[in-house]
């Protein structure tokens, strides 16, 4: 069952939006890879702001997946790609649908 979660919101610098994207769909090889990631969702939220969302069971699983490839790849292009830094909010998952 997850307990926490991550939301990371990612603002694309203009004219690299589609690079973003491609990016986090990228990203999801990684994410699988992940055994404490129960969940992953890269989300577009308008013209130039992109999401992450993530579900964990513990916080230790969620501090791995903040120490792990994604983000380390994600800050290493983070002056190229993005327009300030990722705002990542740790949250509470108070319910969970897991199954489609």
């Amino acid at each position: 069952m997850v307990k926490v979660g991550l939301l990371a919101r990612i603002v694309a610098k203009p004219g690299k939006e589609e690079e973003v994207a491609a990016f986090l769909a990228g990203a999801l090889p990684l994410a699988e890879r992940e055994e404490a990631t129960t969940v992953w969702f890269a989300i577009r939220l308008g013209q130039h702001e992109f999401g992450i969302f993530d579900a964990f069971p513990d916080a230790a699983g969620q501090r791995a997946h903040l120490e792990g490839p994604i983000a380390a790849a994600l800050m290493a292009r983070a002056d190229e790609l993005l327009a300030e830094p990722p705002r990542i909010d740790k949250v509470e998952v108070l319910a969970a649908k897991l199954h489609g």
